[in-house]
């Protein structure tokens, strides 16, 4: 039951993020694309906009894509929590904890998650477990 348990929470996070990284890279599923979302990002100081909104797309897509395989799931958690990390500082952490005042409630929540399976491991129903 753990290890599925492991795919299930991998698996809706992992894909989650990769829907993330293709709003920023490809303007899919509701997102701006990269000029879009560079604009935003030039607008709470994140410079160069377009440049760091393809960084942060990248990460987060592949980030996803490894964590939702199990693959090099260590590095995936880092790349997930990393984006986190930054939208709790840059945009978050001055509401407070809570989602429902645009807090950083939810953003910790996944900083967690993705932390805690890369450091117990990604399950049997994994690529690195087949891998490794």
């Amino acid at each position: 039951m753990l290890n599925i348990g492991l795919l299930i929470i991998r698996l809706v996070i992992g894909l989650l993020f990769v829907g993330h990284g293709a709003q920023k890279l490809f303007g899919w599923f509701g997102g701006y694309g990269p000029k879009g979302t560079g604009g935003w990002f030039e607008s709470i100081g994140i410079k160069p906009g377009v440049t760091m909104a393809i960084l942060a797309g990248l990460t987060e897509l592949i980030g996803g894509l490894f964590f939702a395989l199990g693959f090099l799931t260590p590095l995936a958690g880092i790349l997930i929590a990393g984006t986190m990390a930054m939208a709790i500082i840059k945009v978050h952490a001055p509401n407070g904890l809570w989602a429902t005042a645009n807090g950083y409630e939810f953003n910790l929540t996944l900083l967690a998650v993705a932390i805690g399976v890369a450091l117990i491991g990604p399950g049997q129903y994994a690529l690195d477990a087949f891998l490794f």
